[in-house]
């Protein structure tokens, strides 16, 4: 989907497909057809984007290939979806049954990041729309920060430069501005925008810039005027907007909030969580720790967990979203004179962990998404993806954007 800002600026809007992760090429080219050919009818548009997550295996395929990746492409415009950005944050196994703390390896310290980066950009160069102005692929805050020592920081630092070197050399040679974006994530070296002026402010540039997802941003209580103020201090453009909230417990001590909350627990995903203290943020690196692990959370105040909640919907009292951040940030990126981003992804990656409940519908999308709308408590991954493009196509419309078909 694509839509007119104010100032002329194309602005695409896709879902992001490690929602329903493949890990060879035959399971990515189901997944057009499977899921998102049928969310694009179900929006009634014509066109529809696409995040496309291409695991390492995919790529090698892909590049053994020259003949897959001229049908990739076709098959994504006889469908109708195109694709202006990759997610390169998970390497590999993201379909498997514990993900956790694996979907950090590679990280930045580790030549096959680098090679893996590269090769998602080579691919991405061949699957842009001709008329895209650049693409665009995010990834991993440098690493986990339990996993990463002070003899990571040299090989990082020349790894980022060589990314910048040969992302300039591939944009220079195909005429298309490439970017990659790190996206700072709760538990990681860099897990706010802060640490990312810290850590990433000498590497920024044209091709190097930032990933800002609303779900972390909230999760680290981050206030999204102040947090964009600092990267665009540093000279860190937000390369790529992740639509994403987090879930929330306004009362985690009381016994309603704790058993609202435990079949958030689940053993597949990391769910960091946080809570105001007196000194900052109180820290956990993921739900049950915080729950009922040897040092739990006091629950004294709200907390803030990195669990994606669908957009436009509200989990069961008494727990909500940080939908509100959301909100926030696209009126503040958007909602002025000038946009300042042009790629936005919905990546609500946790559909087949939800627990059944009415987050599963968009109670106050627009009409024509209700229509399309998933049952509450069965899972419908098409509906419920159209419904959360839906939310965010009506709140681009609010901030003044123009749904366009060029």
């Amino acid at each position: 989907m694509r839509f007119r800002h104010p100032d002329g600026t194309t602005v695409h809007l896709a879902y992001c497909t490690n929602v329903h992760p493949a890990e060879d090429l035959a399971g990515v080219r189901d997944q057009l057809g499977r899921y998102g050919e049928p969310v694009r009818e179900r929006l009634g548009v014509d066109r529809l984007g696409l995040g496309l997550w291409l695991a390492r295996p995919v790529l090698d395929e892909l590049l053994a290939d020259g003949a897959a990746l001229r049908r990739l492409r076709a098959d994504l415009e006889a469908r109708g979806l195109e694709v202006v950005t990759l997610n390169g944050f998970p390497y590999r196994g993201f379909g498997g049954a514990v993900v956790k703390h694996r979907v950090y390896r590679p990280d930045w310290a580790d030549p096959e990041r680098l090679r893996y980066t590269l090769d998602l950009a080579r691919v991405l160069t061949e699957l842009l729309p001709d008329d895209a102005r650049r693409g665009s692929i995010s990834t991993l805050p440098l690493g986990w920060r339990a996993d990463w020592t002070p003899r990571h920081a040299d090989p990082a630092r020349r790894q980022l430069d060589r990314l910048a070197r040969e992302l300039a050399r591939i944009s220079g040679s195909t005429g298309r501005l490439l970017r990659v974006g790190f996206e700072p994530e709760p538990g990681c070296v860099v897990e706010s925008t802060a640490d990312a002026v810290r850590e990433l402010a000498d590497a920024a540039g044209p091709h190097l810039g930032v990933c800002l997802d609303a779900c972390h941003l909230a999760v680290e209580h981050e206030e999204p005027a102040a947090a964009l103020d600092r990267l665009a201090a540093a000279g860190l453009e937000v390369v790529k907007l992740q639509a994403s909230a987090a879930l929330v417990a306004d009362r985690p001590r009381s016994a309603a909030g704790r058993t609202a909350l435990e079949p958030y627990a689940e053993p597949r995903f990391l769910h960091q969580t946080r809570e105001p203290g007196a000194d900052g943020l109180l820290r956990r690196d993921d739900l049950d720790q915080a729950l009922a692990g040897p040092d739990p959370l006091p629950g004294e105040h709200p907390w803030r967990v990195h669990f994606h909640v669908p957009l436009g919907a509200e989990p069961a009292a008494p727990l909500a979203s940080t939908g509100p951040v959301l909100r926030e940030t696209l009126g503040l990126l958007l909602g002025g004179p000038r946009a300042a981003v042009d790629h936005i992804e919905v990546e609500t990656y946790t559909w087949p962990v939800l627990p059944p409940g009415p987050e599963r519908r968009a109670p106050d999308a627009s009409a024509a998404a209700r229509t399309v709308g998933a049952t509450a408590g069965a899972p419908d991954p098409v509906g419920g993806i159209a419904e959360e493009l839906d939310w965010t196509r009506v709140e681009l419309q609010r901030l003044g954007l123009k749904e366009t078909d060029s």
